[in-house]
């Protein structure tokens, strides 16, 4: 997820007050003790993104950044400044062009790197990586193409350096009491799931070239941020290009590739219309500026129907190119309930109905109440130590179990079968679309390791 402070607190502060009373079915265990005192990072681009994380590295005391990697040097400057805020060493820079991270590869100071680049590098970089020994720590996307997962996959098998998919959504506090409802049985047994990236990105895919957010409808060469490299995604493909926001939670709570699978897909879009009337309703555009001229191929809200082996049923929503207040879109429904996301992740903000149990029958009920019965105890634990983290909070449990993990060498709670799966969908989707909305099978990523395989996400208050 991109950052955006100044422009909008996208997801809001849910710090929820009172103790919870229930924990998860499964007892929580004490995971391996550290076995490293200090994890020694290498950051592999320092954009907007890569130093949300980079600010999370900083406050650690067990947590060396000891190289970055980044062809913008006015993005590397803005990264030791808030090197330099913390009073750290600053770290060693590569900067000589797009792959002189390379080079920060080759270094034996470095235990694991985090992958924060444009989207078009994580599978490049996260094979560098594995090949040279380093622990991978991936942000977020949908893959370029679909081979792309399949060789992920062959990276890490062959190599054994262990890939962590970071999906900070996974880990906003709302979610994980829904997660901690479910494993619980409060909903029954799952029969459907949605989710999806529904938030107004104009502001983000277009900006004046030297601010980030909401200043013009520049991009490409003359954007800045993200508007430099992400709007051109819209330019060439049409599929659902951010999919593990909606899919990485819904997939944590219904045990995909943990005795479940997604086993096909198909996906529609509409017209794409929003971007092109951004760029000509906008201040500093207009019918005859250059860009209103570009021909967006990416439809204006894609969606996505996704089967799994256990019979039931996700959809994912993919809506940025249009005015609309920030929601993922989130449900969750079983046999005796269901739960229903109506904003930004505040515990109030929400439906929720459990037969038997809600207050009146058949009427929604406000979900505070359950989210404070049962808040996830990693965020009882944590929720001090999240606050002023990005996302609400959420990048630091995120970035917590990243390097918790490293310290203790355990498994990481979503691997690289996940973000194989995760990021597959992309691809898939593109050419559903392309073919008229046609079924495509979802490759099994685990060669059937998924039928005995255990979850570890969310089974401890460790990380």
């Amino acid at each position: 997820m991109h950052e955006n402070y100044n422009r909008r607190k996208f997801i809001r502060d849910t710090t929820i007050a009172g103790a919870a009373v229930s924990v998860l079915n499964n007892p929580f265990k004490s995971f391996a003790s550290p076995k490293k005192t200090t994890v020694r990072i290498g950051m592999l681009a320092v954009g907007l993104r890569g130093q949300s994380h980079l600010d999370e590295m900083l406050k650690r005391n067990d947590v060396e950044v000891v190289a970055m990697a980044d062809p913008d040097k006015g993005m590397m400057a803005s990264a030791q400044k808030l090197v330099a805020k913390y009073d750290k060493k600053a770290p060693t820079e590569y900067t000589n062009g797009p792959t002189d991270y390379k080079n920060l590869l080759k270094r034996n100071d470095i235990d694991a790197v985090i992958i924060a680049s444009p989207w078009e590098w994580h599978v490049p970089m996260g094979i560098d990586a594995m090949n040279a020994g380093k622990m991978v720590g991936m942000e977020v996307c949908g893959a370029i193409k679909l081979q792309d997962c399949h060789d992920i996959v062959e990276a890490q098998e062959k190599t054994k350096v262990p890939l962590m998919m970071m999906e900070n959504v996974c880990y906003r506090r709302d979610i994980m009491a829904v997660f901690n409802m479910v494993k619980q049985g409060l909903f029954g047994e799952i029969l459907h799931c949605q989710g999806g990236y529904e938030h107004d990105l104009r502001g983000v895919l277009f900006n004046d070239g030297v601010t980030p957010y909401n200043s013009g409808v520049e991009f490409g060469e003359k954007g800045f941020s993200e508007a430099k490299w992400r709007t051109n995604h819209y330019v060439h493909r049409n599929g659902e290009l951010y999919p593990t926001h909606g899919l990485g939670p819904v997939a944590t709570m219904i045990d995909i590739n943990y005795g479940n699978r997604v086993t096909a897909l198909s996906s529609v879009s509409t017209k794409a219309l929003g971007l092109h009337r951004y760029i000509v309703n906008h201040p500093k555009g207009g019918p005859n500026h250059a860009n209103a001229k570009v021909k967006f191929k990416e439809g204006d809200i894609v969606t996505t129907q996704i089967q799994t082996a256990n019979g039931q049923t996700i959809v994912l929503t993919h809506d940025t190119s249009s005015p609309r207040p920030y929601n993922l879109g989130f449900r969750v429904q079983g046999t005796d309930g269901l739960w229903i996301d109506k904003h930004a992740g505040e515990p109030e903000a929400g439906q929720i109905y459990i037969e038997g149990k809600s207050k009146e029958n058949d009427e929604w009920e406000n979900p505070k109440d359950w989210m404070e019965q049962y808040d996830h105890p990693l965020w009882k634990r944590y929720s001090k130590d999240a606050e002023g983290a990005g996302h609400g909070g959420m990048d630091f449990f995120v970035d917590n179990a990243f390097i918790e993990c490293v310290k203790r060498d355990v498994p990481f709670p979503l691997d690289v079968y996940d973000l194989a799966t995760w990021y597959s969908i992309t691809p898939l989707s593109e050419k559903s679309i392309a073919e008229g909305g046609t079924l495509q099978q979802i490759p099994d990523f685990t060669k059937g390791a998924w039928q005995t395989r255990k979850p570890l996400f969310g089974l401890s208050d460790e990380y």
